[in-house]
């Protein structure tokens, strides 16, 4: 079967917003909550607290996501929910009202596809929450409710707060705030498409879909999909799977799934013996223990043949989200790992992700502390932001570097060297993880010409050839450094 994923994709460098914590308007738009109590915006999240982040907030700083050089949004939910997250879903079909409410999206939305920029939706469908109207009705009336059949329910009295007795339901992971929806029934599946199909229509490019793996309703992914499709061909798919994702990447599911496969051996090769265990243990990723060059690029080599190319391309690659500890407080502060994987992740195969902070070196350990509100511009690290900048634009210049073959052309000790093919156009990356300077020599075959224009980093190059013989690249870079060599213009 042939595999069509969205093309756009292809080419975007997406940002991830948790909407609370990104940007508070500073115009008077609010008509409700104009005097609320927030918490204050540079004090340690709390797991309750909101701190007011907005919509408007957001469209307030499109001009830094451009220049930043982003062109695709992915938010957190966004619904009506009693959770500073709002995983917790009240109503689907209602923007929360602390982030401006579905007037303040439609504008949003008309605003960033008029800079070309792509927005898409978390759709939280494994469960909803307590507060949902549907199961409130089943809190009030028990098992006269019509809505019964929507939820598991397993015995009587149900009990959505009292946690001295059986909450007699099944909630999501065992929390009993997040009732899952019984997929089995025709209506709730019903319910869940037209919610798709509801605010696909309405403007938005895409959903990123909470744990999918938990619906085991055979055939509702390939629904939810056609359904989609049908109204956006373009619309981009990608579900929330850390694992190998075979079974959900069959040109039939999702277009994509957010790639931990390349997270968590690209921390554990930047950070190496750094990485701070009690951040990433217990975790469902592993970026532990230190990996050397051959060892990473086995796993990337693994990684590119387990799913079609034309997954590969639409794959969401990060190194951080709201799910995780940041990179830099993984790393314990060490700022060239963090570049070093930020390096990799800008010239991977597929649409790499930016978790809002971490491009002005925002710190956070896990949940709470991850989610920190966005500093101000005062304490912002300006190197971390000018060379994601450069990464960007990079990417945005070189469509190697975008859709080009991935071809690994040394993996040795602390040095990995791999070349970008697209066609005529032909582009070097080259990382050491070592605390020494490296000097390498090795063969190159998988080329025909010689980049040999620094476009980015410190490196000596030298290329020769012998008679009969293939051509030597020999590079001469820095400890804890990366450069990526492109052909002279």
């Amino acid at each position: 079967m042939q595999i069509h994923t969205p093309d756009w994709v292809k080419h975007a460098v997406f940002y991830q917003i948790f909407p609370d914590r990104f940007a508070r308007s500073k115009q008077p738009r609010k008509r409700i909550l104009t005097n609320a109590s927030w918490e204050a915006w540079d004090d340690m999240p709390t797991l309750q607290g909101y701190k007011g982040g907005d919509l408007w907030g957001v469209m307030e700083q499109f001009d830094y996501l451009q220049d930043l050089g982003i062109n695709a949004v992915y938010f957190t939910p966004i619904f009506q929910s009693a959770s500073n997250h709002r995983y917790h879903t009240h109503d689907y079909y209602q923007v929360d009202p602390m982030l401006g409410g579905n007037p303040a999206f439609q504008e949003l939305l008309d605003a960033a596809h008029k800079r070309n920029i792509k927005v898409v939706l978390d759709g939280v469908f494994n469960h909803s929450s307590r507060g949902f109207f549907f199961f409130h009705d089943v809190l009030e009336n028990g098992p006269y409710s019509p809505w019964l059949d929507w939820f598991k329910v397993e015995g009587w009295p149900v009990s959505a707060y009292n946690g001295e007795y059986p909450a007699n339901y099944v909630g999501w992971a065992g929390n009993r705030a997040l009732p899952v929806f019984n997929h089995d029934n025709p209506e709730v599946r019903e319910y869940i498409m037209e919610i798709a199909e509801y605010w696909i229509k309405f403007g938005i490019d895409g959903w990123r879909l909470d744990v999918p793996f938990e619906i085991k309703t055979p055939g509702f992914w390939q629904e939810f999909r056609d359904r989609v499709k049908s109204i956006n061909p373009e619309a981009y798919i990608v579900g929330e799977v850390w694992g190998d994702s075979r079974e959900w990447l069959d040109g039939t599911q999702f277009d994509g799934v957010m790639n931990y496969l390349f997270a968590a051996p690209t921390i554990a090769f930047t950070a190496g013996d750094r990485v701070d265990i009690t951040q990433v243990q217990d975790r469902s990723y592993d970026p532990y223990p230190p990996l050397f060059a051959k060892e990473y690029g086995e796993k990337i080599q693994y990684l590119l043949q387990l799913y079609p190319w034309e997954i590969q391309l639409t794959q969401l690659n990060l190194l951080a989200s709201h799910d995780t500890a940041r990179l830099i407080s993984i790393a314990q502060g060490d700022k060239a790992s963090v570049e070093l994987a930020t390096v990799l992740l800008l010239t991977f195969p597929g649409a790499p992700s930016i978790y809002y902070g971490d491009e002005v070196g925002l710190p956070g350990k896990l949940d709470p502390d991850s989610r920190r509100g966005f500093p101000m511009e005062a304490h912002w690290d300006v190197y971390v932001l000018k060379y994601h900048q450069k990464l960007i634009a990079l990417r945005h210049k070189y469509p190697a570097l975008r859709t080009g073959s991935y071809q690994i052309l040394c993996a040795e000790g602390t040095v990995y060297v791999f070349a970008r093919i697209l066609g005529n156009e032909e582009l070097i990356v080259a990382v050491n993880v070592g605390t020494s300077d490296a000097n390498i020599s090795f063969e190159v075959t998988a080329l025909q010409s010689q980049p040999n224009q620094l476009l980015y980093g410190e490196a000596e190059i030298s290329w020769s050839e012998e008679a009969g013989k293939s051509k030597q690249l020999s590079l001469n870079f820095p400890a804890r450094s990366a450069s990526i060599l492109g052909p002279i213009e």
